[in-house]
């Protein structure tokens, strides 16, 4: 596949005269943090009319991962903490990994949970297990991994988040004004577009499943307005994304984990919207194992980040926004991920 089909300025072009000739006032939402990345890096919000506006969603697993998390984990200064390294600076209650880690705390970074499982031969390892359905059958393998290796001295702290109850809780805030969603490309290809079917029915609003592409992000938006009157939802990621999804994907979630209401950082309890192990892996659970406790604990009082993730502020609007929030000191998860909405907005929309 030829990156080039889809940077072709001419067609850009025609595409953003396409865009500009529909008058109307909408808000489009782009759920996933590597969308926003995207757009910024493309200027794609530049390119677009003042009346139709991009926000940004809860499509970054960082960001929503619980305080409760971070603050369970560094209780635990006797085990080895595996995590990916967009974790180690998110703020907890009163610090984060980073600083546990350097107060002697045993916490390392991995690529991939069967690095975890690896360094678990040695020595007991707990893996952080956050991400959307894109990260989730590889935490499910690496699981039974360990179960095919009888190895006892790994577990799971599952905070495994689903994005179809997550967009539906969102849109039933009667706060929330959205009237189309670019839906996530990644998490797509694992759960595929059928996944999607209950918005325009529920809502009345439509989606286009899009890539990353400047190309991707522009026919999504031009698709979103053609669709107003009758909207539905759109693959026009058909290259990778089909209307089932990664049937294998779906059966190895369904065998190692059950659906349950999970907590999302700066957006509570959802139904539905999480994963927790099953009972006959239950060993691998570190949650049980160690007896964590994951509570809703309210963020810093002057971060937006909850808002940020509905969607009802643009991080401009945020009054720490690149003053006492900053990358190199974030005080909120959606200035620490590299697909957070912060971090996004203060690299490429300032």
């Amino acid at each position: 596949m030829d990156l080039k089909n889809f940077r072709q300025p001419d067609l850009i072009k025609k595409i953003v005269r396409d865009i500009a000739d529909y008058d109307t006032d909408v808000n489009f939402m782009e759920v996933c943090g590597t969308h926003t990345m995207a757009i910024g890096h493309w200027g794609i919000r530049r390119l677009l009319p003042d009346n139709i506006r991009l926000i940004s969603g809860p499509g970054c697993p960082v960001c929503v991962t619980p305080i409760s998390v971070i603050d369970e984990l560094i209780k635990l200064p006797e085990v080895t903490i595996a995590t990916f390294g967009d974790l180690l600076r998110v703020p907890g209650t009163s610090e984060t990994l980073e600083h546990a880690r350097g107060r002697g705390a045993k916490i390392v970074t991995v690529y991939s949970p069967l690095d975890a499982l690896e360094i678990a031969e040695k020595e007991e390892v707990i893996f952080v297990g956050i991400g959307f359905e894109t990260t989730i059958p590889g935490v499910a393998y690496t699981i039974l991994e360990a179960s095919r290796k009888k190895i006892t001295t790994f577990s799971v702290l599952p905070a495994l988040k689903l994005v179809p109850p997550a967009l539906d809780a969102l849109l039933s805030d009667p706060e929330t004004e959205i009237h189309g969603l670019i839906l996530p490309g990644h998490v797509s290809v694992i759960t595929g577009t059928d996944a999607y079917e209950f918005i325009p029915q529920k809502y009345q609003i439509g989606g286009v499943v899009a890539g990353f592409e400047p190309l991707d992000i522009l026919l999504g938006i031009k698709k979103l307005l053609e669709n107003r009157e009758q909207p539905q939802i759109i693959n026009e990621y058909s290259r990778v994304v089909t209307a089932t999804g990664n049937q294998k994907a779906q059966s190895i979630i369904s065998e190692l984990f059950a659906v349950a209401d999970g907590l999302w950082r700066g957006l509570g309890w959802i139904p539905a919207s999480a994963l927790s192990i099953r009972e006959e892996y239950s060993r691998f659970d570190a949650q049980k194992k160690y007896g964590l406790q994951m509570e809703d604990i309210a963020d810093n009082p002057g971060c937006s980040c909850g808002d940020v993730l509905k969607g009802k502020i643009i991080p401009l609007e945020c009054p720490l926004f690149a003053q006492t929030c900053l990358p190199e000191n974030p005080v909120g998860p959606c200035m620490v991920s590299s697909e957070g909405s912060c971090a996004a907005y203060y690299k490429y929309e300032r």
